[in-house]
């Protein structure tokens, strides 16, 4: 029953939450285990099939070996700053381009520190006569506004010299 109130609980949780699908697959594996090992019980008393419970057990196994080897690469794909789902690196640089004094974006990153927050770091060369400020704000409302982006690293650097104009690496959350 406690496993039943927990799974529950943690199904109604957020789905993008790797934290959470792990222990929803935990108390699903208890879960399973417990009705695995009630449902053996029942067989082995009723037909004195003993190769029920090791198969029931097997099965769960290979239930939860699935759904941790899922929850196991999106972690790894978060830990080696993999580009996150959703976010398309030449899309959101081809829609950065378009902004009004953007003369090129460089150096584009995008990685995650968790599967709900994404982050983006780039260079932005201001066209001649840009004002690096307004255009460092103007990229990171078209990222979190188009993109969901709402941290984002943006150094702006003048054409023709490649320095830095303004604060460079400014953060906005």
């Amino acid at each position: 029953l406690v496993n039943i109130i927990a799974f529950a609980i943690l199904h109604g949780g957020s789905k993008e939450d790797l934290n959470l699908q792990g222990a929803l697959w935990h108390v699903a594996g208890d879960l399973l285990g417990s009705i695995a090992a009630i449902g053996a019980a029942i067989i082995i008393m009723t037909t004195g099939w003993m190769a029920a419970d090791p198969i029931l057990s097997v099965l769960v196994a290979v239930l939860v070996l699935f759904a941790g080897v899922r929850i196991a690469r999106q972690s790894g794909h978060i830990l080696l700053e993999g580009t996150p789902a959703g976010l398309e690196p030449e899309e959101i640089q081809a829609d950065l381009a378009g902004i009004e004094g953007v003369a090129s974006i460089d150096h584009f990153h995008a990685w995650a520190l968790t599967e709900a927050k994404p982050l983006i770091t780039l260079e932005v060369t201001a066209a001649p006569g840009a004002d690096p400020d307004q255009l460092r704000r103007a990229v990171k409302e078209r990222l979190a506004g188009r993109f969901s982006v709402s941290h984002a690293t943006v150094e702006v650097v003048s054409a023709g010299n490649g320095t830095a104009s303004g604060p460079a690496g400014q953060c906005s959350h």
